[in-house]
């Protein structure tokens, strides 16, 4: 029996139970989640956020320590942007959330030509919004929800296109030392959280400020890396366990490890014949 052929509660139940698995590893081995925390899980409206939102709530359920959640959603003032969605839908789980308006929008427009990567500008901006807020919410951690093949794709990206061997970590420190930054799903497939918003009919909200722009740098490497785990199934989550496995000596940064101090050891022969 296929995947497709096995009942759909059946599915969700089987794969919420791996998705929590996985969430939970990411918590455990990066230590995301602490006895008290207020985490600010930040809810976009995408599939990524809104199985970051459930799961945590799965799991805060049935935790062994007491932690808060309060979603927060930054309107970004998109043209023809539901606002009316969210809401309904975090009132139905009767959680403490907060909208934001903020004009970001009109920034990016007026400061980006027409034709080039809006991605880059609107994300500091959200980041430092998000920033002011979890402040003013008292928040001790700032949830993501980037996966695992998102946190693959900016190590490609930086690797292709910026020389350096960078990708995002399961957990960040700011800037200035003021936030705790996680990304819970960091564990997870993108295809098992694609089919899970499926099964759980999540209102979906599309980001129409920069999800038709196809030439992105990150779509084609996106392509690429799905085009090599088609060819060869589980690569993907071999380059994401290099990530976790990083040799400084065999690589060639002189800032991380110290080569230039390298010396050979003496040769058995001669340290004999010095005694």
């Amino acid at each position: 029996m296929t995947a497709t052929q096995i009942h759909p509660a059946k599915q969700l139940k089987k794969l919420q139970a791996r998705l929590r698995g996985l969430v939970g590893k990411a918590i455990r081995d990066y230590n995301m989640i602490e006895a008290g925390d207020r985490i600010m899980v930040c809810l976009s409206g995408g599939k990524d956020s809104y199985t970051l939102l459930d799961i945590l709530l799965c799991l805060q359920r049935s935790a062994p320590i007491d932690f808060e959640l309060i979603a927060v959603n930054l309107d970004q003032k998109q043209p023809n942007f539901p606002a009316e969605v969210l809401p309904s839908y975090l009132d139905q789980l009767q959680i403490p959330y907060r909208i934001v308006e903020e004009d970001t929008y009109s920034t990016v427009k007026r400061v980006i030509p027409e034709g080039k990567t809006m991605c880059g500008l609107c994300s500091r901006l959200r980041r430092g919004i998000l920033y002011r807020v979890a402040q003013e919410e008292g928040a001790t951690k700032i949830a993501l929800g980037h996966h695992r093949d998102d946190i693959i794709e900016t190590l490609f990206l930086n690797l292709f296109h910026a020389g350096k061997l960078e990708a995002m970590p399961p957990k960040l420190l700011s800037d200035n030392r003021q936030h705790l930054v996680i990304r819970p799903l960091a564990y997870c497939p993108e295809a098992d959280i694609s089919r899970y918003a499926e099964l759980k009919k999540f209102p979906i909200i599309p980001c129409t400020l920069c999800g038709s722009q196809n030439t992105l740098q990150r779509v084609q490497i996106k392509q690429l890396l799905q085009t090599w785990e088609q060819e060869t199934p589980g690569r993907l989550e071999t380059i994401f366990r290099s990530l976790q496995h990083v040799e400084l000596s065999q690589l060639a940064d002189t800032q991380l490890f110290n080569f230039a101090d390298l010396t050979r050891a003496q040769p058995f022969a001669e340290t004999v014949g010095t005694h």
